[in-house]
Parts: C-alpha cells; sequence; structure tokens
C-alpha cells in the first residue's frame, strides 16, 4: 500500500510537470490530533470497557466447558457407550458455541469492529472537516496525512499543519506545529483465538460408526490477549 501511494504520487508530478511542483501542499498529522479530542479519549475508554465485558463473558463460558470435560472424565468409567456419546456430543457443541461467539465479538466485522466504527466516525470526520477548513483558508492544493499509509522520509515543520487544524477543533497550544506528548489513550486489540482451541471436523464426527467412542478434544483455559486503532 505505501508503495502504491508513492508510484500514484511519482506519476501525479511527472505528468503535471511544474504546475503541480508550484502547488502548495502541507502534512497533518491526524492520529496525534485525535489523541487530543476527550471524544476520541472517551470513544477509546468504551470501547476498552466493552472489550473488557465480552472477554470475561467467554472466559465464563470456558470455564463451563471445562466443567463439562471434568465432570465427563471422572465418571466417565460409570457410563454406557450411549450415555458417554451424549456427553461427548454435549461438549462438542459447548466447544463449537464458544468459538462462534468469541468470533463474533472479537472477529472480523465483528461487534468490536463495528463499534469501534460507530464511536470512532464521527471524531474521524470532525477531523476531516477541520482539514478541509484549513486547506481552503491556507489555499493548499494537496494535504498529506502524516498518520497514513504514505512513507514521509523527510518533513519540513514548514508544511505542517497540524497546529492549525487544531486551531479549527479550539485545541491548539501555545507552541504552533510543535506536537507535544501524546495523550494516553489505548487502543483495544483484538485478542487472539487460543492455539488450543482446535477446529471440531464435525463431517468426520458424523461419519463415525455410533460404537466407537469418540473423546472431546482437551478444551484450554488460555486468555486471548488483549490492539492501535
Amino acid at each position: 500500500m505505501k508503495k502504491l501511494h508513492s508510484l500514484l504520487l511519482g506519476a501525479l508530478l511527472l505528468l503535471t510537470g511544474p504546475a503541480a511542483l508550484a502547488q502548495k501542499f502541507g502534512y497533518v498529522d491526524s492520529e496525534f490530533v485525535m489523541g487530543k479530542m476527550p471524544a476520541y479519549a472517551q470513544a477509546q475508554q468504551e470501547l476498552n470497557t466493552l472489550s473488557n465485558t465480552w472477554q470475561k463473558e467467554i472466559e465464563s463460558q470456558k470455564k463451563d466447558l471445562d466443567k463439562l470435560y471434568r465432570n465427563y472424565q471422572a465418571e466417565e468409567v460409570l457410563l454406557t457407550e450411549p450415555m458417554k456419546k451424549k456427553r461427548q456430543d454435549e461438549i462438542l457443541k459447548k466447544e463449537q458455541d464458544v468459538k462462534a461467539y468469541q468470533n463474533k465479538i472479537f472477529g472480523y466485522e465483528g461487534q468490536l469492529f463495528k463499534k469501534r466504527q460507530e464511536l470512532t466516525k464521527p471524531v474521524q470526520d470532525q477531523v476531516f472537516e477541520a482539514i478541509e477548513k484549513v486547506a481552503k483558508k491556507k489555499q493548499l492544493a494537496i494535504v498529506f496525512d502524516k498518520a497514513g499509509d504514505l512513507t514521509m522520509l523527510y518533513t519540513n515543520p514548514t508544511h505542517d499543519y497540524t497546529e492549525f487544524v487544531l486551531e479549527e477543533l479550539g485545541l491548539a497550544s501555545e507552541d504552533r506545529n510543535q506536537p507535544g506528548q501524546k495523550g494516553a489513550t489505548r487502543t483495544v486489540t483484538t485478542p487472539k483465538t487460543p492455539a488450543g482451541d482446535a477446529d471440531v471436523d464435525t463431517d468426520q464426527d458424523a461419519a463415525a460408526p455410533a460404537s466407537k467412542t469418540r473423546q472431546p478434544a482437551r478444551p484450554t483455559n488460555t486468555r486471548p490477549a488483549s490492539r492501535k486503532n
């Protein structure tokens, strides 16, 4: 993606020639700007709270799964083959339910992803509107985002319009164009699926003879790791 941006920029400059070089341009650090906004910090805090709540629900479900498995192990010698089959199916079903719920919450385009978009989009819109106003006031033909995919090997502070954007948002500091220390807002990371949770091959289970005893996979209690927006 970064190479693509660089190639597109180079092609644009070559096609337009000196006319493009004569245009005014600037750059803005959108990540730094959002870090200064109370609404963004509040959104991050809400995301952290939701993420922790959902994670506790998943851990609770895993404890229930572990309890089912331990009970089965303790009573296995007393069970008939049909009873074993029924208990094993219960454990496997519970394991699948836990995985499905975890994916629903923390998976690609899951509830956490959608909630992050919902909470941060209004803040991003505010920043983009402020950037547009600054670009028009300063007659900038191009505005780069220092926090984006485009690699900026060198930046002259003269072309840094970040502080002007903060002024538009009412968040300017006394030292113009001098980014201060970033706010301590946390970014929620999508928890990783525990390595011990192996997928269940339901097709193979269905094809197995009824008389054959299936041993359910030993569930794990590994805590998923807790990710920058």
